[in-house]
């Protein structure tokens, strides 16, 4: 055997150990081809085991015999698990290492799943899987649950996800869970659920240091111990760089704490956790700007700043030897400021056409004339369009100046709420069984302000308010806060505050009904509450309260013809509310700025979805040198009713509502394969993702260059904007020399279409690839330099585009192109440090079998 064979099949040996349990009278050892995950949000992670006692020696000519762990909660072996599960172990998760950017590891391992970036900052980019997004920018529709510990952390205002929050390095494993309604809310296209570290899976002390491009400065601290029946967990991290465009800077602070007890029956966990971010993202650039310069951007500042707090218990009891109660409860604040400089819709008031020819007024494009042209009726709405201020003042019209706006919202959201879930896995007539029944309640306050300040577009692009400015002179007016127009049409100042009531019950049942096909069956119950009120007076049609309730199904099969081959196939329902956002801004005759204002809310609809899997997966132990191979073919359908789109109006692209629209679909094949071993790790998968609107209709588009009139035509079949069909993604992490590993991952993907382009009239955004690479030598056991480099070959290309209104920017910068795209991270080297106190930590126990 080689000195390679044999290390592999040490490691793998190794590997077992936090497996094994004790059976009564006879030694036992564990199949280390089980793979454990959690099917609902609540109890026991993926992945842990109970690790029982260490077997006796097998006395000679024993045969050993060979059990399971204990299973808990809604934890179940992959092989009976009827929809797909990706999963990112820690392991993943320090490849990436260097970016301290949990969603570049989901990008990189996840088959059917690409990132797009509207904001111009790798840390609030948007997650679409299978053509469903988790984002952090308020008014994009979420269609993924996201949970972390067992908690549902889509924010209570827009269910928007800031996986910007959650340290990197205290993250265990991320399970991407498929066609399972027991995730309640928004898991349409599925969910995502994030298990973090703890004193007991963790132990050591690592502190990681690092540097690189664009002044990038960042490090990390980790340290977990057990002491007794006691464990400790702390993680913190902090990064600040200047960005890659210009006015882009990130500052991040975030930290993470666990305390833990257990006794051989019950595991109990204090959790806190804190974090700060700061993004100057600067969002989409005409293309004729970053034509001549790649760092370019648009107007600015804009600017975010969230800030979260939140405190948890989480707890699990064994009953008896069957049955287990496992459940959590938490409180959650949550804060985020955008401040954001706009261009702006205004003119002189028509002399005339209105009573206030030297005031300024907002343009009339985006709505729809009331009365007839000359008629009091006419001249009394464009006079509801006149500019006021916070006191009721006009503001004069200076000729000759480029007015924005600068724009600030601030969200502020506290919210509270709990999991109960109990589970049995007693025998049914012989057969063996897994019961789960459980529920969950989420509270959340909210309130919601925004206003805007009279500005002007400098020729640097920069929006200020000083009404002595150095390039226009003095201009009257300027710096008005609280600007709105008379009728409080399109512009107004807000103020919101309100509540969400979300209430789940669920049970689900797995039977074997032989020893190789398992039926699973299941239900939950999801019902909303939510009440807005508008405080303002401008927009009494906020006010009111809504009601979504529905129950969705689960039915599957999986069939393991043996341990090296699982069929799986499962039918499934979804749904999400709309959000208190999207209620509140769904009337085309009266578009919001978004995300600055909020108007009156004709109701949306909930959306609906029916979703179907089949697929076959598998795993081959010691195919070569001790590794074992991972493979899953999979098909996928989800089909939507009345899904909520945003869009825009005519005359600003930045204001816009939300509508539904009869069906959409997502569908696609999905094809992984992965080798892994102790010195040793390959894998490639490709996904085909088909996601088509399935209506015919009209839709707002007014800044398409193709649209008639601002008005595009959808018809069954049109594509889905900024979801590339054809997605490809290979690697490998090899140790070449004793100490030294190296790693690089290719992700490409086809084109796609701008968003604003659902007709799929213009041309696309062109495919593009990215390859990444990682090296890291390992000095002594305690020390350890890495580097890592993005965009190796320097490839210019765009994961977000849209359509912009042609013109002169800043009266001076004339734009043809209609196209506006945020290019992504060029070429960028960091290398680092990183230092182990003592002994090296003790590796978590993660299950050989882990990605399908």
């Amino acid at each position: 055997m080689s000195v390679w064979g044999l290390r592999g099949v040490l490691a793998a040996s190794v590997s077992l150990l936090p497996l094994a349990a004790a059976a009564q009278g006879t030694a036992a050892v564990t199949l280390g081809e089980i793979s454990v995950v959690a099917t609902t949000p609540v109890g026991a992670a993926g992945g842990r085991y109970d690790p029982g006692i260490a077997p006796a020696p097998l006395p000679p000519g024993a045969i050993p015999q060979v059990v399971e762990p204990r299973l808990r909660g809604g934890a179940q072996p992959l092989y009976k698990i009827p929809s797909t599960v990706e999963t990112v172990t820690a392991r993943d998760l320090d490849f990436d290492r260097a970016t301290f950017n949990t969603v570049e590891t989901l990008a990189r391992r996840v088959p059917g799943l690409n990132l797009s970036d509207s904001q111009g900052s790798n840390n609030r980019v948007d997650i679409n899987y299978r053509g469903f997004q988790a984002s952090p920018v308020t008014g994009v529709p979420q269609g993924l649950a996201v949970y972390q510990n067992g908690v549902r952390i889509n924010e209570a205002f827009g269910d928007i996800v800031n996986l910007d929050l959650i340290p990197q390095v205290a993250i265990q494993r991320i399970d991407v869970v498929t066609g399972n309604p027991v995730f309640g809310l928004n898991a349409l296209g599925g969910a995502l659920n994030i298990q973090m570290k703890n004193g007991f899976t963790w132990q050591g002390t690592e502190i990681t240091a690092l540097g690189g491009s664009d002044g990038r400065i960042a490090g990390s601290l980790q340290h977990g111990k057990v002491v007794d029946n006691w464990s400790f967990y702390f993680a913190g991290e902090g990064l600040n760089d200047r960005g890659w465009r210009y006015q882009s800077p990130s500052t991040i602070g975030r930290v993470y704490g666990d305390v833990g007890y257990r006794t051989p029956d019950s595991e109990f966990h204090l959790i806190g956790q804190m974090a700060r971010t700061y993004f100057g993202a600067a969002a989409a650039t005409p293309v004729d700007f970053t034509h001549v310069d790649p760092r370019a951007i648009f107007t600015y500042p804009q600017t975010t700043t969230t800030e979260l707090g939140t405190i948890q218990l989480t707890g699990r009891v064994d009953i008896s030897p069957t049955w287990d109660l496992s459940g959590n409860a938490y409180y959650r604040r949550f804060s985020q400021r955008y401040i954001d400089g706009n261009d702006s819709d205004f003119e002189r008031c028509s002399p005339n056409q209105t009573d206030f020819p030297n005031n300024l007024c907002l343009d009339d494009d985006g709505f729809t004339p009331v009365g007839a042209p000359g008629s009091a009726a006419r001249r009394a709405f464009r006079n509801s369009l006149r500019l006021l201020g916070g006191q009721n003042q006009l503001i004069p019209f200076t000729a000759g100046v480029p007015y924005g706006t600068l724009d600030t919202t601030k969200t502020e959201a506290e919210g509270y709420g709990g999991s109960l879930q109990a589970a049995n896995r007693d025998k049914v007539f012989g057969f063996n069984n897994s019961f789960v029944v459980g529920g969950s309640i989420d509270v959340a306050n909210y309130g919601f302000k925004s206003s805007s300040t009279l500005g002007v577009i400098n020729p640097d692009l920069s929006v200020t308010t000083n009404p002595s400015n150095p390039f226009y002179g003095n201009i009257p007016g300027l710096g008005t806060q609280f600007i709105r127009t008379a009728g409080a049409l399109g512009l107004a100042p807000s103020a919101v505050q309100g509540s969400n009531l979300y209430m789940g019950l669920y049970t689900t049942d797995t039977i074997d009904l032989t020893d190789a096909l398992s039926l699973t069956a299941g239900a939950r119950l999801n019902f909303a509450r939510i009440a807005t009120q508008d405080l303002t007076g401008f927009s009494p049609d906020v006010t009111g309260t809504h009601y979504f309730n529905k129950i969705n199904p689960l039915a599957g099969l999986t069939y393991r013809f043996s341990p090296g081959l699982n069929l799986y196939g499962s039918y499934s329902e979804s749904n999400r509310a709309p959000t208190p956002l999207e209620l509140a801004c769904a009337n085309p005759l009266r578009p919001c700025l978004l995300p600055n204002s909020l108007v009156a809310d004709p109701p949306l609809k909930q959306v609906t979805g029916q979703t179907y899997e089949v697929g076959f997966r598998g795993a081959l132990p010691n195919f070569y040198d001790g590794g074992l191979v991972n493979y899953k073919i999979g098909a996928f359908r989800t089909d939507l009713t009345n899904d909520i789109l945003q869009l825009a109006t005519p005359g600003n692209a930045a204001r816009g509502y939300f509508v539904n629209v009869p069906a959409t679909r997502r569908q696609g094949v999905e094809v992984g394969l992965e080798y892994v071993a102790d010195w040793l790790t390959v894998y490639a998968n490709y996904a085909l993702i088909d996601a088509t609107f399935q209506f015919n209709g009209t839709l707002s588009s007014p800044n398409n260059p193709l649209s008639n009139n601002g008005a595009i035509n959808v018809v069954p079949g049109n594509k889905v904007p900024l979801v590339p069909d054809h997605q490809f993604k290979a690697g490998f992490d090899v140790e070449l020399l004793p100490n030294w590993r190296l790693g690089m991952a290719l992700q490409a993907y086809s084109s796609s279409y701008y968003r604003g382009d659902e007709s799929n009239l213009n041309r696309k955004l062109p495919p593009y690839y990215v390859l990444n690479l990682n090296t890291s030598y390992r000095v002594n056991r305690n020390l350890e330099v890495f580097g890592y480099v993005t965009n190796l070959t320097n490839n210019r290309y765009a994961t977000f585009g849209t359509f912009f209104e042609p013109g002169l920017v800043a009266g001076r910068y004339p734009v043809n192109d209609t196209r506006t795209t945020t290019l992504a991270q060029p070429l960028s080297v960091y290398g680092g440090v990183r230092y182990t106190f003592g002994e090296a930590p003790v590796p978590m126990a993660e299950p050989i079998v882990r990605k399908y």
